[in-house]
């Protein structure tokens, strides 16, 4: 298939999953982790039948507005077109203590990182008058996360409600997705690729919700 994807998200279980569900699906796609500069954890491994060939693997700094841009460029050329962006949210832990180095890292990396892309995604999606923007992130309660990985989510959550109150106006496509079952990655992945996929004019706008008792939006 010709369909540019193109992946953004922090290096967690749940972006390596969309990747897995990706590869089904496309010949080739871009994909750009947020680095973890908070945790020495080692990145969650990819499967075993992952296919590394259709993988572009793109660097980027998310505190940068310059390298936001740059990403996206790199993406399109590679691509030859983004015809749909999957934004995933998923902050680390930060490690306890408040130090000015740590919100600084946070706050540059998860939060001002995002909207920066955002911004050049849409510019791109307008110029084309295409594209779907998909913005991914777990539906779970401040007291689960630390501080600082509660307010990066609660920024997320809050750019993704404003993306999609004004995503009818757009000649672009914008849907949200969120989880509230953790640990069941591999199905939420899949639930996402697939309602992208069936994509109608009718969902455009839409949050939809994954979990134990909410399967639709």
């Amino acid at each position: 298939m010709t369909r540019g994807v193109f992946i953004v998200g922090n290096d967690s279980a749940l972006s390596r999953a969309v990747e897995a569900e990706t590869v089904k699906r496309v010949d080739k796609f871009a994909s750009a982790f947020i680095p973890n500069r908070l945790s020495e954890t080692v990145s969650a491994e990819l499967s075993s039948e992952f296919n590394y060939e259709k993988r572009i693997s793109l660097e980027w700094n998310p505190s940068s507005p310059i390298s936001a841009r740059a990403l996206v460029l790199a993406a399109e050329n590679r691509l030859e077109n983004i015809d749909e962006a999957v934004l995933i949210c998923s902050p680390p832990v930060s490690p306890s203590g408040l130090s000015f180095s740590t919100v600084e890292i946070m706050v540059n990396d998860n939060i001002k990182g995002w909207f920066f892309l955002v911004k050049e995604i849409i510019k791109t999606f307008k110029s084309r008058e295409h594209g779907t923007l998909a913005l991914v992130f777990p539906d779970i309660s401040s007291k689960e996360i630390d501080i600082l990985g509660a307010s990066a989510l609660s920024s997320f959550r809050s750019l993704v409600q404003s993306l999609l109150s004004s995503a009818n106006k757009e000649p672009y496509s914008t849907i949200g997705f969120s989880n509230s079952d953790s640990g069941n990655e591999v199905a939420f992945a899949s639930f996402i690729l697939k309602s992208i996929d069936e994509l109608t004019k009718r969902s455009n706008g839409k949050l939809f919700k994954f979990g134990k008792f909410s399967f639709f939006k």
